[in-house]
C-alpha cells in the first residue's frame, strides 16, 4: 500500500510534467516560425517572368502598316503583350506571336483588357498569311526606335514583354517561354489591377 506521502510528491511532479508539456506546445510554433525566417531561404519565386524595374517606354511617333501614326501612350489604361522584331518573323518570332494570341483568349471575359503589338524594327513587310493568323494584333513600324527600351541579355526580339495600364514596361518572360506560366503570371496581374 502507497503511503499518503509518496501519492502527494507524485502529483506535483506530474503536475509540473503537464505544464512543461503545455509550455513547450505553446513555444514550437513560435520556435519554428523564428527558425524558419533565421535559416530558411525559399528559392521558388511567385513570378516566372522577370520583374523589371517599371520605365514609361518613350512615347516616340511610330505608324502602323497602313501608314496612320501610332503612340504607345494610345494604350494607356490597357495591359499589353510587346514583342519586337523584324518582319521576316522566325520561329522564335512566330511563337512569341502564338503565345501572346492564347495567352490572351485563355483570359476569357478579361482577354479585352489585354492589347497584343509587334513593333516591327525594319521596313519590310510581314508576310499576309501570318498577319491573316493574328487579328486584333496591332503591328507598328519604327520598332527600332523603342527596340533600345526594351532591356534583354542578348535579343529583345527573343522575349515577350508585359506593359502595365500606365504605360509602364514592368516585366519580360524567357525566350522560348511556357505559355500555361505566362497565362498565370498575367492572369495574377489582371485579378490585382484596379483598372478597368
Amino acid at each position: 500500500m502507497q503511503s499518503p506521502s509518496t501519492g502527494a510528491s507524485a502529483r506535483p511532479a506530474r503536475s509540473r510534467r503537464t505544464l512543461w508539456l503545455i509550455l513547450a506546445v505553446c513555444a514550437a510554433p513560435m520556435i519554428a516560425s523564428y527558425a524558419a525566417f533565421l535559416f530558411w531561404r525559399p528559392t521558388a519565386h511567385v513570378n516566372y517572368g522577370a520583374l523589371l524595374e517599371p520605365r514609361v517606354l518613350p512615347d516616340v511617333e511610330l505608324a502602323l502598316l497602313d501608314a496612320r501614326p501610332f503612340r504607345m501612350s494610345a494604350l494607356k489604361g490597357e495591359w499589353v503583350l510587346l514583342t519586337a522584331g523584324p518582319a521576316a518573323c522566325d520561329a522564335q518570332c512566330r511563337r512569341s506571336l502564338v503565345y501572346m494570341r492564347q495567352v490572351r483568349l485563355a483570359q476569357g471575359r478579361e482577354s479585352g483588357r489585354i492589347e497584343r503589338v509587334w513593333l516591327l524594327t525594319d521596313d519590310a513587310v510581314p508576310d499576309a498569311p501570318l498577319v491573316a493568323e493574328h487579328p486584333e494584333l496591332i503591328i507598328v513600324r519604327g520598332g527600332d526606335k523603342l527596340a533600345s527600351a526594351l532591356p534583354a541579355p542578348r535579343n529583345a526580339a527573343d522575349h515577350v514583354y508585359v506593359v502595365d495600364p500606365l504605360g509602364s514596361l514592368m516585366m519580360r518572360f524567357p525566350a522560348d517561354p511556357h505559355p500555361q506560366r505566362m497565362l498565370k503570371d498575367l492572369a495574377r496581374r489582371l485579378r490585382h489591377s484596379k483598372w478597368k
